[in-house]
């Protein structure tokens, strides 16, 4: 008797044991959850930019010879016509003084020929010479008047010459170095230029955008025209980390896409006013992008596998892992949606990393 009743208890606590734990197996999760709903939100995203001036002048001798002078310093505002370097002079004035007299003596044997002609024509008029000889005469008048002609080319080439002896700037600009001094030998065909002018008063910016990016731009302006129009001004962040004080406006993008690297080339320009920014210069560009009715959710409510993104839509009380696609341009933040969601659906927000495919939830009030 004794016995049936340990039994009977045992059996007891097994039961009491079982239906305690039945409705632990049956707990539902709350989580919160967002609706989706559409957002107006600007982002910005950065390129990294070279900086050249808007012209970047090589200065190279036309001819060949000592450099006599040098009337500038490195880094230096020039002007248009200033004279950068003087080259030896001596052996070409001489040259143009040799051609200046080549050019007297032409004068005088055309002057001679002439009178010959002139007399052999009277003579011939009278009979008194033949046609021959004043065809010779004429010929000869030609003749002299062909080496008047050669001589005075010799001098303007000449005095060409010499004043390419001074070297001087195409244009407005700020100096380069100067890698050759006075008493170096310099000719036209050096490899390397005597200094550079750069005309710094705007910059040229230079970046590259993804084709994708671009596409999307593209786009959303219509045109490439249209886009130029429109786009908003960009910002540059210099290599210090501040940001430049000026704004500058796209002006170009290249109609070619670079196969290695699968991007386009774009060019901004920048004023200098200040002469700040020098050229061979870098920095990032940052250019802002406007969405209006987008689809925006934060990215620690993704979750991502294999290179693509998801999340947990709430689909009949129960977690469904959806892929989306996302844009690149990104604050860091948030995401923005191309693909995958639409307003209305409703997205877990709170414990994703722990969250598997077909997890009944309920949502948190």
């Amino acid at each position: 008797m004794r016995a049936r009743l340990i039994v009977f208890l045992v059996g007891l606590v097994v039961l009491c044991g079982c239906s305690g734990s039945t409705p632990a197996t049956n707990m539902v999760r709350q989580y919160e959850v967002i609706e989706i709903k559409p957002s107006d939100i600007s982002l910005q995203s950065s390129y990294p930019a070279s900086i050249n001036g808007r012209q970047d002048i090589d200065i190279y001798p036309k001819i060949t010879g000592f450099i006599e002078k040098v009337c500038f310093n490195e880094g230096e505002q020039v002007k248009k016509g200033q004279t950068l370097f003087i080259i030896e002079q001596v052996q070409y004035q001489a040259a143009l003084q040799t051609a200046q007299a080549n050019v007297e003596a032409a004068k005088a044997g055309v002057a001679t020929a002439q009178l010959s002609y002139d007399s052999k024509k009277v003579l011939f008029n009278r009979e008194v010479v033949s046609q021959f000889e004043l065809s010779m005469a004429e010929n000869q008048l030609l003749t002299a008047k062909a080496q008047l002609s050669q001589a005075e080319a010799q001098e303007t080439d000449a005095k060409n010459n010499l004043s390419y002896t001074l070297v001087k700037s195409p244009a407005n600009g700020i100096a380069g170095t100067i890698p050759f001094r006075e008493g170096t030998l310099v000719s036209p065909t050096m490899p390397k230029a005597l200094t550079t002018v750069s005309d710094n008063s705007s910059m040229y910016v230079y970046f590259s955008m993804a084709e994708s990016q671009l596409l999307n731009l593209l786009r959303d302006y219509g045109t490439t025209a249209r886009a130029l129009e429109e786009m908003p001004d960009i910002s540059l962040r210099l290599t210090d980390g501040d940001m430049y004080t000026h704004t500058g406006r796209i002006e170009t993008i290249s109609g070619v896409i670079d196969q290695s690297t699968g991007s386009v080339s774009l060019r901004a320009v920048s004023p200098n006013t200040e002469g700040l920014l020098r050229s061979g210069g870098s920095g990032n560009i940052i250019m802002p992008f406007q969405y209006e009715n987008a689809i925006v959710i934060p990215q620690n409510i993704t979750i991502e596998i294999q290179d693509k993104n998801y999340v947990y839509k709430v689909i009949d009380g129960v977690a469904t892992q959806v892929p989306i696609t996302v844009s690149k341009n990104s604050n860091g933040v948030d995401y923005i949606v191309e693909s995958g969601l639409s307003y209305g659906d409703i997205i877990i927000s709170e414990g994703v990393g722990m969250l598997r495919n077909g997890t009944p939830v309920e949502i948190k009030k």
